[in-house]
């Protein structure tokens, strides 16, 4: 049985993956801050031995540990990584306090560069690593500030990992969503000029949705994903890769 961590798996596109995943025939351990929604997760899987959660702040310095030692104490071996936790709502640099950096490259790039690291020499070839970015690290975002900067790190940290370790067998590749409807994005879209520009700007008859993200990354711990290493696959319906603007 193959054995994936998720983290931010408590809500929005890590619980989609984790279920996903489970859904898949796969473990899952899974991590979050918050004990109550670990256990709904836990609940949602269903079985009992095919999941097991770690309620942890992956800024603080034992958190790679913990985590890599629960899932190999649990089934003995990590196949996958999803490195999803987050952080929303960002500001443009000259809004940006030295706190607000660092608690942003804290999450979404110091805490994933750790928990690869410590990953690593548990997987055997076959395995892959995944790293939620977005949009904001493909074209930049107005107002991504540093959360543009931390996204960009990752991508720029899934390529080595791709050219480093593939000879291992060890693939890496980014998944970047564009705007997707979660309970992080709900006030943004709530927002005219937001909507407009996301919405608007889509060539597609939709928002991006949980499973649209949640199927990709599945596809690429799948045998159909083996040979796809070093890249970012964007989930975002048109929306970076286009001109599009609606009549509306």
């Amino acid at each position: 049985m193959q054995v994936a961590i998720i983290t931010g798996a408590t809500g929005g596109i890590g619980f989609g993956c984790a279920t996903k995943l489970a859904e898949s025939g796969m473990a899952v351990l899974a991590t979050g801050r918050n004990e109550a929604k670990l256990a709904e997760l836990a609940a949602a899987i269903g079985d009992p031995g095919r999941v097991a959660t770690v309620a942890v702040d992956l800024t603080s310095d034992d958190a790679p540990r913990r985590i890599v030692d629960a899932a190999v104490d649990r089934w003995g071996r990590i196949d996958f990584l999803v490195n999803n936790a987050g952080v929303g709502s960002p500001t443009p640099l000259h809004e940006t306090d030295d706190a607000t950096l660092d608690y942003f490259l804290g999450v979404m790039l110091r805490a994933p560069f750790r928990l690869a690291r410590d990953v690593l020499p548990h997987m055997p070839p076959g395995s892959a690593i995944i790293n939620i970015t977005s949009t904001f690290a493909v074209v930049g975002g107005l107002r991504g500030g540093a959360y543009s900067a931390a996204k960009g790190g990752l991508t720029a940290l899934t390529t080595h990992i791709a050219c480093q370790y593939g000879s291992q067998g060890i693939r890496c590749n980014a998944v970047a969503p564009g705007v997707i409807q979660t309970p992080m994005t709900e006030h943004r879209l709530a927002d005219e000029r937001f909507r407009r520009m996301n919405v608007g700007m889509t060539p597609h008859q939709r928002l991006g949705t949980v499973d649209d993200v949640a199927s990709t990354v599945a596809f690429l711990c799948s045998s159909g994903g083996s040979f796809i290493n070093g890249q970012t696959i964007v989930v975002d319906g048109g929306w970076s890769s286009t001109k599009y603007l609606s009549d509306v």
